[in-house]
């Protein structure tokens, strides 16, 4: 009777490990590739991800994070993701980090994005705001300084103003600082600062006395909850201020904050995961139908064209050169030779 109840037991120990191991050989078939970075694109990039893994049926896994551009750019020169999600170019000291580690990577627009300074649904003084008015109120000088709306206009009201803007680490807060005062990275820190837009939505729906910015993404399902503000700029060709709009940013008049959107792709990853270049692809030739499903404006058709045939040719490095520039077309961008 003992051998006879040894023998039961065994024989579930043997098909309770059988059907781990199986299991696990199951979950080991699971190709997993890493995203990671900005807020911005994440929208776009979740969409595409998601539609991939749909067709894959659960054989290929990708996760995308938000860290923010710079926090993305970080674990990519580490080896660390496949993809980085970039709502700006590479900087010249992460390209400098990139190649120390050994990271060569393949940099690819993908959308454009309209940046969208935001005030709140009850503000009835604001009708626009120009170039030189923003950077007023955002450069460093104006830090404990320019706290009031009567700062900007004599006109507008004697109250405090609540600042919300994006994180250090924001890809968007470097555009910003670039595009307004005229220097990336400089700007006052007395405001709410976050990576996540969502925070800073939040923010601005419950302040009278906001003032903000944020992507264009995040603005539009929030619209019928805040004002998006018309910008004037004296170098637009557009002499008038504009409103944001995916329209004017394809018309090229919603100048400076529109900008172009990019993923940044590991050379080894393409080298040594097949998923990872199979993705790549997906997106590149899904982009177009579901960068406008989650409200974002895609490239020209040939410019994705453009972007594969960097991919098959593999040209490594960035058109930039490690210093951010404002204002550049995709066609522009395509066109020029990418430099590690």
């Amino acid at each position: 009777m003992r051998k006879f109840w040894s023998f039961i037991v065994y024989s579930c120990l043997l098909v309770c490990l059988m059907g781990c191991g199986g299991n696990q050989n199951q979950l080991s078939e699971v190709k997993l590739i890493k995203v990671d970075g900005s807020s911005t694109l994440f929208p776009v990039t979740e969409a595409v991800a998601e539609e991939f893994q749909r067709q894959k049926q659960g054989k290929i896994r990708v996760t995308v994070g938000i860290s923010g551009t710079g926090g993305g750019f970080k674990k990519f020169i580490r080896g660390e993701i496949d993809i980085a999600n970039a709502s700006r170019p590479i900087l010249k000291e992460e390209m400098e980090q990139a190649r120390a580690n050994g990271i060569e990577y393949i940099e690819l627009p993908v959308a454009f994005d309209a940046l969208t300074v935001v005030v709140n649904k009850e503000n009835n003084w604001v009708d626009w705001l120009s170039v030189e008015e923003l950077k007023k109120v955002w450069e460093p000088e104006a830090q404990e300084k320019i706290i009031k709306w009567n700062q900007i206009r004599p006109e507008f009201p004697d109250e405090k103003i609540a600042l919300f803007g994006a994180g250090a680490d924001s890809g968007t807060f470097d555009y910003f600082t670039d595009a307004i005062v005229g220097k990336p990275k400089a700007s006052r820190g007395d405001y709410t600062a976050s990576e996540d837009d969502n925070v800073l939505v939040q923010g601005v729906e419950g302040n009278k006395y906001a003032l903000g910015y944020i992507p264009f993404a995040y603005y539009e399902p929030h619209k019928d909850r805040m004002k998006a503000v018309p910008i004037k700029w004296d170098k637009n060709k557009v002499k008038e201020p504009v409103e944001p709009s995916l329209e004017n940013v394809l018309k090229g008049i919603y100048n400076p904050l529109s900008r172009p959107l990019f993923i940044y792709v590991n050379k080894k990853s393409l080298e040594t995961k097949p998923e990872v270049r199979e993705f790549v692809e997906f997106y590149l030739k899904n982009a177009s139908k579901l960068t406008r499903e989650v409200k974002y404006l895609p490239l020209p058709d040939s410019a994705y064209e453009l972007c594969l045939q960097r991919l098959q040719k593999m040209q490594a490095g960035t058109a930039f050169g490690g210093i951010p520039e404002v204002g550049l077309s995709v066609e522009e961008i395509m066109n020029r030779e990418p430099k590690s």
